[in-house]
């Protein structure tokens, strides 16, 4: 028995206009100080006006939102008790936004005890808007949360059904300012929610469906979006909606090996999430390939039209589809050219690189488990960018 999980989704353009008909009284806006600087929390404001909400801002989420910041913010919504919470911004706002709403609703709560097998009683006190304004993690649809203890530089990962959003709110209009190195690292996540929420071994009828058509729009449509940006609504809107349907789609099955691979290095090395997991798909594409007959690779491929006369043919040439869209986006193609470090910082991280992405529970969803001494490949095959022979 599985379950399929989705917020009620409000989404095209004018979605905004859905903020009018909240029946509240008071509401609580977590975002960036970005957010507030292009001007989009007065927007929201003024929505909650019209609703009859009052409302108060919390602004101080930083990208890979720290522990503190979460426990800051839980300290604040506890003093305005508001009974709507809005998630304004990237995967990281709304990250954050899940977590306060926990801590709001269950004060006596620390982050790290937060799993999907201990009920959280939410909504006692407040329901969960999420509003995307960028178009790749999917966390508006979603019910984890990735947060970040700066002091043991490490990947938190949060999370219970019952954080999913109630609404999300998904307006082509936001991510029309992204700027396009954002596009690009947003886009990237965006395929690699999709592809392995396509391949995890969670997959499921209900959700291949999603990551399919996510898949295709991401490979139709960022080029457009990196070549003409706010020339091309049709672009953004549809890379907006491919988000929201692999956040379905993943959140629904699982993402797997390049995520755990990915989160060891963005927390390590500051990687933006995005570059960091779209970096490694194509590693990650070949291994399972080289070990397991690729079937669901070769499945994409020819959804696709991409050479697959044979599974391995399929997923081969999926890998090089991918590594040509990173080219074409801007995306490097490996850690050396994504990192502002050395190879001797690389090589003194390795350790901690492989112990953070075996402790990261992801990396068991694949249909490929790598070893202690092949994730220790991975990453350096990953450095130099080299296809995988192993």
């Amino acid at each position: 028995m599985w379950y399929f999980r989705s917020p009620q989704m409000v989404f095209g353009e004018a979605a905004l206009e859905h903020l009018d008909t909240l029946a509240g009284k008071r509401a609580f806006i977590v975002t960036d100080r970005t957010m507030v600087d292009l001007g989009f929390v007065n927007i929201i404001a003024d929505h909650l006006q019209q609703a009859g909400l009052r409302h108060a801002v919390f602004s101080r989420v930083e990208p890979e939102p720290s522990l503190q910041t979460v426990y800051a913010g839980a300290t604040e919504l506890a003093a305005y008790a508001p009974d709507w919470i809005i998630g304004l911004g990237g995967g990281s706002a709304i990250d954050a936004a899940k977590a306060m709403w926990v801590l709001y609703e269950n004060p006596d709560l620390s982050l790290e005890e937060i799993n999907p097998f201990e009920p959280l009683n939410l909504r006692r006190k407040a329901r969960l808007i999420a509003i995307p304004t960028t178009s790749g993690t999917g966390s508006e649809a979603t019910w984890g949360a990735v947060l970040t203890d700066t002091g043991e530089q490490r990947k938190i990962a949060a999370g219970g059904p019952e954080m999913l959003p109630d609404i999300a709110i998904v307006d082509p209009s936001l991510p029309a300012k992204m700027p396009l190195r954002l596009t690009a690292d947003t886009g990237m996540d965006v395929l690699t929610h999709a592809v392995e929420g396509y391949t995890a071994t969670f997959h499921n009828d209900f959700t291949d469906g999603l990551c399919l058509k996510a898949i295709d729009l991401v490979f139709e449509y960022l080029p457009r979006v990196i070549k003409n940006g706010t020339a091309d609504m049709e672009a953004r809107e549809k890379m907006h909606n491919a988000a929201t349907l692999a956040g379905l789609g993943f959140g629904n099955s699982m993402a797997a090996l390049a995520h755990s691979l990915g989160h060891s290095l963005g927390a390590i090395f500051h990687v933006p999430h995005g570059r960091a997991v779209g970096l490694f798909l194509p590693c990650t594409i070949e291994f399972i390939r080289r070990g397991e007959t690729p079937t669901r690779f070769y499945q994409i491929s020819r959804f696709l039209g991409l050479p697959a006369a044979t599974p391995a043919e399929g997923a081969e040439s999926l890998a090089q589809a991918v590594k040509e869209l990173s080219v074409a986006v801007g995306q490097p193609t490996s850690i050396k050219n994504a990192l502002n470090a050395s190879q001797t910082d690389f090589e003194a991280a390795l350790d901690t690189l492989v112990d953070r992405a075996e402790a990261d529970s992801l990396i068991t969803m694949g249909a490929r488990i790598p070893t202690t001494a092949e994730t220790y490949r991975l990453f350096r095959y990953a450095y130099e960018g080299k296809a995988i022979d192993f």
